[in-house]
């Protein structure tokens, strides 16, 4: 009763014995009130559903998307790109990357003195799988369609860079690297190093990785020489730059054709395929319209294109 008492003496009067007994009886009427309506309520928010949560709904979320569901997603996307890009054929998908890297080695004929302790010159990654990998060089042609075409068509492929037309707008380049492609050296000015001492072709090798790192944050692991030409002290040079292979090509790319290395003029398992950043001024068509004629070869001899990085 001391609570009681305390609430009677409220405002300093005291109450009537009589008066004690209604007032206790109305405070047990509102109790046993709000109960209900507590429990009422309770099952009005849905605790039937068993979770013991005031507003569980028992109504279960959006299954998430399956690795099927997804896959089915990307082709149909791919697909609808083919046809608003103009591709004869929809590309074909290349094969997961390999655990390990396949062993890479010069290729005959292309050896200087003391190979052996050099990085490997080769035009064709010793693969089995229907796979061919493109790489561009020099970065002259700077065209926005040719990015969003290799976006939305999600083609991989590797860029060879020179300064001396990469430095009219790193931007671009940089917008190339957020989607996905690696930049690698071609060299800051684009010389024939053949006719370049040791020296000069050292700082025409390190001084593009040096350029590479600064704008887009990574010293790239794989140079081309200019032309495709170069001797010991090329090699020796790029080795003491970090660079670790040097990726030549098999066929090369243009608006209208695909020339070969190889007496067959055919691709092969592994081939690298060159093509260059040019627009109309110099080819006869823009870099999608060479896109387009690559593509119609490499997808109608039953080739996929792979990301040259996972495999050398």
């Amino acid at each position: 009763m001391g609570q009681v008492r305390q609430n009677e003496q409220s405002g300093g009067r005291r109450l009537h014995p009589g008066g004690l007994l209604r007032r206790t009886r109305a405070v047990r009427l509102v109790a046993a009130g709000l109960t209900a309506a507590a429990l009422l309520s309770g099952c009005a928010l849905g605790t039937e559903s068993g979770s013991g949560e005031p507003g569980a709904t028992g109504q279960a979320g959006p299954a998430p998307e399956t690795k099927a569901q997804r896959l089915a997603k990307k082709q149909a996307a791919i697909a609808a790109a083919t046809r608003r890009w103009g591709l004869a054929q929809v590309p074909l998908t290349a094969p997961a990357p390999p655990d390990a890297k396949p062993t890479l080695s010069t290729r005959d004929g292309f050896e200087v003195e003391g190979q052996e302790n050099l990085p490997h010159v080769f035009t064709t990654v010793p693969v089995k799988e229907r796979v061919v990998f493109l790489t561009i060089d020099d970065g002259a042609e700077k065209d926005p369609e040719f990015l969003r075409m290799m976006k939305e068509l999600d083609i991989p492929y590797s860029a060879f860079l020179s300064d001396y037309l990469v430095s009219e707008d790193y931007a671009y380049f940089r917008t190339m690297q957020k989607q996905g492609t690696a930049l690698h050296n071609h060299t800051l000015d684009h010389p024939y190093l053949p006719g370049l001492s040791y020296e000069e072709q050292r700082h025409q090798i390190c001084g593009m990785q040096d350029i590479i790192e600064k704008q887009y944050g990574k010293r790239p692991r794989l140079f081309r020489p200019p032309y495709g030409n170069y001797n010991q002290d090329t090699l020796k040079a790029a080795k003491s730059c970090g660079i670790e292979a040097v990726p030549l090509w098999n066929a090369e790319a243009f608006t209208d054709r695909v020339d070969y290395r190889e007496w067959d003029r055919d691709l092969h398992p592994g081939d690298i395929v060159l093509t260059h950043f040019r627009g109309t001024g110099e080819w006869d068509g823009t870099m999608v319209d060479m896109v387009r004629q690559a593509m119609k070869v490499i997808t109608s001899k039953g080739y996929a294109v792979a990301r040259l990085e996972d495999y050398v």
